[in-house]
């Protein structure tokens, strides 16, 4: 990592056509009245970076090719839509390589920056061969094994702090020794047939701040340690937060802060590259969920740029 923070910037999907025309159902992106303020609002902290379309090629590394090509034909039953949770549509296969297009991106930025950061991604629950769970593409797997093909990085660290399990990461990685999968989540909820990450730590329905810091510097800190990344990714899930619409633990604002301050500033003491993406969020609140995806924001800017933050 470089010794002196260069300029940092945010990749993001969100101002494409994708996003912003035709219908859109409202849970599995940030929803549309959210988009403009949030932008706006972070645009005033760092510059934002239109995301790049991912190549084919590079998504066929993690993704089974002939799921790709009947996903891109649109050529999907209702089976596997209700597994998506949405219908299929030619957007959703704009978003989803927008997406993952921004994460790639985020991922050679930490590479020369020792910071990456998409206000998307963290579609953690498609598998190789299937959707589920509004991801069609694993956007953190499919940068990991491009880091691993390019000889990039040997040791990764995949930090999914969503209050969902990341089953279909846990499932890519299951056999790779050299990414170590961490999931933290609410063991009651969604996925409900669970698989198995390096390091599950499922935690009960209501859980606060403190217990669930408590279990970042008891529980996940020293497997981390011990296994020495020299890359990481944080899926930085917004879902962990009182009174979120899809989750079932009960973070406050500021316990959401303190989480995020441990991690980046964690890959800042080991100097650690470190791609952060923004992962689930459906508060019903929108003043609350925008405070969340900014405190995110300036607590990344926080540990890696303090004189930006005030």
């Amino acid at each position: 990592m470089p010794d002196v923070p260069p300029p940092f910037r945010a990749y993001t999907p969100f101002r494409r056509a994708a996003y912003t025309a035709g219908p859109a159902p409202r849970r599995q992106f940030l929803p549309r009245e959210f988009i403009a303020p949030l932008l706006e609002q972070a645009a005033a902290r760092l510059p934002l970076v239109d995301a790049p379309d991912l190549d084919w090629a590079v998504a066929e590394r993690v993704h089974d090719p002939a799921y790709l090509h009947r996903w891109q034909a649109g050529q999907v039953t209702r089976q596997e839509e209700r597994a998506l949770g949405f219908p299929w549509s030619p957007a959703v296969v704009e978003r989803s390589l927008g997406s993952s297009g921004a994460t790639l991106a985020a991922t050679r930025d930490a590479l020369t920056r020792g910071l990456g950061i998409n206000l998307g991604g963290g579609t953690h629950h498609a598998y190789a061969d299937h959707a589920e769970g509004f991801s069609f593409l694993n956007d953190v797997a499919i940068s990991a094994c491009w880091l691993l093909d390019t000889a990039q990085a040997r040791r990764i660290l995949i930090l999914d702090l969503d209050v969902h399990q990341g089953n279909g990461t846990a499932a890519i990685f299951n056999a790779e020794a050299r990414v170590l999968t961490v999931s933290v989540h609410a063991q009651g909820n969604y996925p409900f047939r669970k698989e198995n990450s390096d390091l599950d730590v499922s935690l009960p329905d209501g859980t606060e701040d403190a217990a669930y810091l408590t279990a970042l510097d008891t529980q996940i800190a020293p497997v981390v340690a011990a296994f020495r990344p020299d890359f990481a990714f944080y899926l930085a899930g917004a879902d962990v937060l009182a009174g979120d619409q899809l989750g079932r633990l009960s973070l406050t604002l500021e316990g959401l802060r303190a989480r995020d301050d441990r991690v980046y500033r964690w890959a800042v003491r080991a100097g650690v590259p470190l791609v952060s993406v923004m992962a689930g969020g459906y508060h019903r609140e929108p003043g609350t969920l925008i405070a969340a995806r900014l405190g995110t924001l300036d607590a990344a800017l926080a540990a890696y740029a303090p004189g930006l933050v005030t």
